[in-house]
């Protein structure tokens, strides 16, 4: 086991990944910019060191800054976290480069699940189904047009190296495809460098069905369950659950089997999630596979009593796992709303300095938070600031204990996206589990039209 691990991230994952190194009996050793200064990974790890300034390139995209750090400090080994260099393979060569060992994938699963259209070709090959599109990313708008007339509009337009909903384009029409395309491109370079593109079919009310998988070193894989991630905002998760509404057990299984043939595919290592769009008939399709511990990972950890983190952790170690498939069960359910520093009407930031914090607890709650009181909210990084878990032996028990924690949350000084997750926690839709990739659009129109339809309030008149 490890004796010494740099985080190379910062917020609530790197406060995470510092408690699951405490359990392990590992020193954490934290890296922050300067406007993290006092941030509370940096408060909690055992050893902290500055990397550079605000920007991200400059600091937590700085990959000889971060390896310089984990070799000052003797660290064994380097955990990413999720977000900027977990997925970036030129980091993960250069840990092992240094001797460092990368908590995650082997660097030839990370390139090749990072290249969309490859990725596509290998699942084909181990006859993962895939929904009909190209097989290689283009930068040429007519080669798009040509693969849109033959699988059928609407499609999909996505970054071939991208991921996080950016170069990503819905196109119902050629014309829409010709408008899009140019925008896609550019998202793609401004983001990954590249700008080559793929198609792929749409599927209009879709759900968005991951796979949690944890792989050794030893040929070891298994899963533990699906997250229902389908209420999304910009194809960022917003509510994610454990189990889906939408699966039966025999669904279920066949589903997990095929993502464990697909991770199998490609010599998976370590913690991942293989993703599926499952369409109102049943049917389902890969989509991708991310190569590192997810943002949601705790909804699963709630129904299966098995710590992710730690786990990939002692995977990265060499250790085998101590499981087969057969000693996954599953109990409960559980729900994680994504807590964001944003305006709940407009949806712009909200950075700031956190006053009069009070986090939410009482049986079934977890809150993963990189905040506390005093924290600061920069400018410069992601708005996710927290994560509120609630688990139950019921999808309505876990519903309630999620609105009284709701309920219960203060963050003063910013404004937060709770009063949007309450809204939705009551939206008969969602009650019923009736939700797929477009809900949040539709449900954030509804409560608009219904905001902008209702009465002027009748002007107050003093008394005589």
């Amino acid at each position: 086991m490890f004796k010494k691990v740099l985080i190379a991230n910062r917020g609530e994952i790197a406060v995470r990944i510092i408690r699951a190194c405490r359990a392990l009996n590992i020193t954490s050793v934290a890296v922050y910019s300067t406007a993290d200064r006092e941030a509370l990974h940096v408060r909690l790890a055992d050893e902290r060191v500055c990397i550079g300034p605000p920007i991200p390139a400059a600091s937590y995209l700085n990959i000889p800054a971060i390896v310089s750090a984990a070799l000052s400090f003797g660290a064994d080994a380097v955990h990413p976290g999720y977000g900027f260099l977990s997925e970036n393979g030129d980091f993960a060569e250069a840990c092992q480069r240094s001797g460092l060992v990368f908590i995650g994938p082997r660097v030839r699963n990370i390139r090749i699940m990072g290249d969309k259209p490859r990725a596509r070709r290998i699942m084909e090959r181990a006859r993962v189904p895939v929904l009909p599109g190209t097989s290689s990313g283009t930068t040429e708008v007519r080669e798009a047009q040509a693969v849109a007339a033959q699988v059928g509009f609407p499609v999909l337009i996505k970054a071939a190296a991208g991921g996080g909903g950016r170069g990503l384009r819905i196109a119902r029409s050629a014309a829409e495809l010709t408008a899009v395309f140019s925008v896609a491109r550019e998202e793609g370079e401004a983001a990954f460098g590249d700008g080559a593109l793929y198609v792929e079919k749409y599927l209009d009310r879709a759900r968005h069905i991951e796979f949690q998988i944890i792989a050794d070193q030893h040929r070891n894989v298994l899963h533990l369950g699906e997250r229902e991630c389908s209420i999304q905002r910009r194809y960022q998760k917003i509510v994610e659950e454990a189990p889906s509404p939408a699966l039966n057990k025999r669904l279920r299984d066949r589903m997990g089997a095929i993502a464990v043939q697909a991770a199998q595919a490609v010599g998976y290592t370590n913690v991942g999630t293989i993703e599926f769009l499952l369409d109102a008939q049943g049917h389902f399709y890969f989509i991708e596979m991310n190569t590192r511990v997810q943002v949601e990972h705790p909804v699963t950890e709630m129904v299966t009593g098995i710590d992710i983190v730690q786990a990939g952790i002692q995977a990265a170690s060499g250790e085998p796992l101590p499981w087969r498939q057969r000693d996954i069960t599953f109990s409960g359910h559980a729900l994680e709303c994504r807590i964001v520093a944003e305006d709940p009407v407009s949806m712009l930031p909200s950075p700031g300095t956190i006053r009069g914090y009070h986090a939410p607890g009482g049986m079934g709650i977890r809150v993963e938070s990189g905040v506390a009181e005093n924290s600061v909210v920069p400018v410069y990084y992601d708005s996710l600031i927290a994560k509120v878990i609630a688990s139950g032996r019921t999808r309505e028990e876990a519903i309630q204990r999620m609105r009284g924690a709701l309920s219960e949350y203060q963050i003063g000084g910013i404004k937060t996206n709770i009063a949007l997750h309450q809204q939705i926690l009551n939206d008969p839709e969602f009650l019923a589990g009736d939700v797929h990739t477009r809900y949040l659009d539709k449900f954030l129109n509804r409560r608009s039209t219904v905001r902008d339809s209702a009465p002027a309030a009748e002007p107050r008149v003093s008394p005589a």
